[in-house]
């Protein structure tokens, strides 16, 4: 049982081995060292920092937030999709009149964000 495992453990050890070498030793060895200040502060959009007042370090807007989540619902929309379109066929009118209640929740969902401000880049 153990001799059929044995090629697919010596392609992991292979595979870790070719991962450790490129990150450490090739990338080191031929990577150029031209250090400056810009390449170690933290990268900022080139914006500098600005302070933030005292109390509220780490805190994101709430925008950042709702348009996480609506990714989510989208994201979510899409992968109940996939499996409902390869099986269209096989589940009738009954699937398809699911779908469609489906699809218009979803429709709601956007309708309520795009009224609200949601969608909006400011």
């Amino acid at each position: 049982m153990t001799s059929t495992y044995l090629p697919v453990v010596i392609l992991l050890i292979v595979v870790a081995g070719f991962a450790v070498t490129m990150v450490t030793v090739v990338s080191d060895g031929l990577g150029p060292r031209r250090f400056n200040r810009a390449k170690i502060d933290q990268y900022e959009c080139g914006i500098q920092p600005t302070p933030l007042p005292a109390g509220t370090a780490g805190r994101f807007p709430i925008k950042f937030y709702l348009t996480a989540m609506l990714f989510i619902v989208f994201d979510i929309e899409i992968v109940f999709l996939y499996p409902w379109a390869q099986s269209a066929v096989a589940l009738g009118v009954l699937g398809l009149v699911e779908i469609i209640l489906f699809i218009v929740t979803v429709a709601v969902v956007y309708a309520y964000a795009w009224r609200r401000g949601g969608l909006d880049w400011d």
